[in-house]
């Protein structure tokens, strides 16, 4: 039996703040017992494959700064994926940017659902459980799930230094926008390098879209936030964002922004 305390862990667990961060890929973490899921070359497990580089030094940070609860999963998104649905094959991926994956190759049902049933149902447990805590005593939680990217995708070099990505619910995205924006030297992308519609991930949707929650993914460079003074900085950038945000507009489930 795994301790819950080696899937997760949180910052500010009582702080009083409506926001919630949650990085889901904030570890390379694989168990010794699962002896790199084969791999032969274990520095493929420090690139962008095996976790989100720099966002968890980023979103510690950014915690602080705020005072605002973050939550981070301690464990390889390549052992079992927290952001996407247990049922998606891509959870526990076979092949990842042209590594293959030789344990999870010909995984069985029952070690599938052991990886569910210990890594991504108490993590997501958790998060659920901090939203109810939060929900306690603001009427309006705030939801940012904390992610980066790739520079280079399939040789194009992504322009964006940051992407602000979301589904249904405009009200964290557009104003988060506007700010980002009057920055004149960021390229900010709007559901860019990747949309939040397609394919949904699980966390935005499940504790986000389907309470009413408002939500957005943050998604930033590596290559930006690759170091503490990289991070650092992209922290603050963040910080005074959301520090700026007013009241948030209403909204109807079920519109469209």
């Amino acid at each position: 039996m795994t301790d819950s305390s080696s899937v997760f862990d949180i910052q500010h667990p009582d702080s009083d703040s409506a926001l919630l961060l949650t990085v889901d890929h904030a570890s390379r973490h694989i168990p010794e017992s699962y002896n790199n899921l084969g791999l032969q070359d274990h520095s493929v497990l420090a690139r962008h494959i095996a976790w989100d580089i720099g966002i968890e030094d980023v979103t510690r940070r950014l915690s602080d700064k705020l005072k605002a609860t973050a939550i981070y999963a301690r464990f390889s998104r390549l052992l079992l994926d927290a952001n996407r649905y247990p049922d998606d094959p891509a959870s526990t991926p076979i092949m990842s940017d042209g590594v293959e994956i030789p344990a999870n190759q010909e995984i069985t049902e029952a070690e599938k659902t052991r990886r569910v049933e210990t890594y991504f149902t108490p993590y997501q447990g958790a998060i659920t459980g901090l939203i109810a805590k939060k929900q306690e005593v603001h009427e309006v939680p705030l939801l940012i799930s904390m992610h980066s990217f790739t520079p280079v995708m399939n040789e194009f070099e992504r322009p964006w230094h940051i992407g602000v990505l979301w589904d249904r619910d405009p009200r964290l995205a557009l104003p988060l926008l506007k700010i980002l924006r009057e920055n004149s030297s960021l390229v900010v992308g709007d559901n860019e390098p990747y949309s939040a519609r397609d394919p949904l991930g699980y966390t935005m949707n499940e504790h986000g879209m389907k309470r009413g929650i408002p939500n957005v993914a943050i998604e930033i460079r590596q290559d930006l936030i690759d170091t503490h003074q990289g991070a650092e900085k992209w922290a603050t950038i963040m910080a005074d964002a959301l520090s700026r945000l007013g009241p948030l507009a209403p909204y109807e489930p079920g519109g469209q922004g």
